[in-house]
């Protein structure tokens, strides 16, 4: 089941609204003692449905959820698309690209409120496990990124990640000092993946996963990092990896 509801981010949009996405396990309304682990996730308008996807294919989580029945409250909020806006709400860091020009980061401005704002709404409103070891974060590409800044530098509040074709390459020497600055417990578990026919779209992606995937061991992140065969930079190819994933983080 998926419910979808009007969200504003005042400190990043003002009173403009976006859409938000919740997915309720299967049997969520039989059992009403049990309580559930909740990932949330970035870009929701691209999670469930194809009708709502930027280019018309979605990762059909929805569908994967209700086959598979995995316990798993999911909570998706879409991005905001005015022009390089997703952009900077969803960079952890200040960036000068010689092709997207200088992006303002806002990344911390918009876990700030996931965690003190978006967090306590549905742990107060949903039969949620509140706490950091049933707390989850998954994105892709920005949102990728995002997940990964989540993981570590929030790491107090989410314990796994699922970080896919992460952008990386968009200031990997800043991202690598965020990543080793970052306090992280040592039951942390991330997965990290970047498609074969991606990898070379942008010249530092590949040594930036290396060194992001080697900085993250050397913190005894417990981390599964792959290069997918055949990957594209693609809902469809991310949605190919959520069984790989999925398990990786428990489910």
């Amino acid at each position: 089941m998926v419910y979808k509801w009007d969200v504003t981010i005042p400190p990043l949009s003002g009173d403009k609204t976006r859409r938000g996405y919740v997915y309720l396990p299967e049997d969520y309304d039989n059992d009403l003692e049990r309580r559930y682990p909740v990932m949330y996730m970035f870009d929701g308008h691209n999670v469930f449905y194809d009708a709502d996807a930027t280019y018309g294919k979605s990762w059909g989580f929805g569908s994967y959820m209700g086959w598979t029945r995995t316990p798993l409250i999911i909570v998706a909020i879409e991005c905001n698309h005015e022009g390089n806006r997703r952009l900077e709400e969803y960079c952890p860091v200040d960036v000068e690209n010689s092709t997207l020009g200088r992006i303002h980061g806002q990344g911390k401005i918009y876990m700030d409120w996931m965690v003190d704002t978006l967090k306590p709404a549905i742990d107060a409103k949903l039969r949620t496990l509140p706490e950091r070891e049933n707390t989850l974060i998954c994105g892709s590409s920005m949102g990728g990124l995002m997940a990964l800044y989540g993981a570590t530098v929030y790491n107090h509040v989410f314990q796994r990640a699922a970080c896919l074709s992460p952008s990386l390459w968009l200031s990997p020497g800043k991202i690598l000092e965020m990543v080793a600055w970052a306090q992280i417990h040592n039951d942390t578990c991330i997965y990290m993946d970047y498609g074969s026919k991606e990898m070379y779209r942008h010249p530092a992606s590949a040594e930036a996963l290396i060194s992001v995937a080697h900085l993250l061991l050397s913190k005894r992140v417990n981390l599964a990092f792959r290069i997918v065969p055949g990957g594209t930079h693609s809902e469809a190819s991310w949605e190919r990896q959520i069984p790989i994933f999925m398990q990786c983080l428990g489910f």
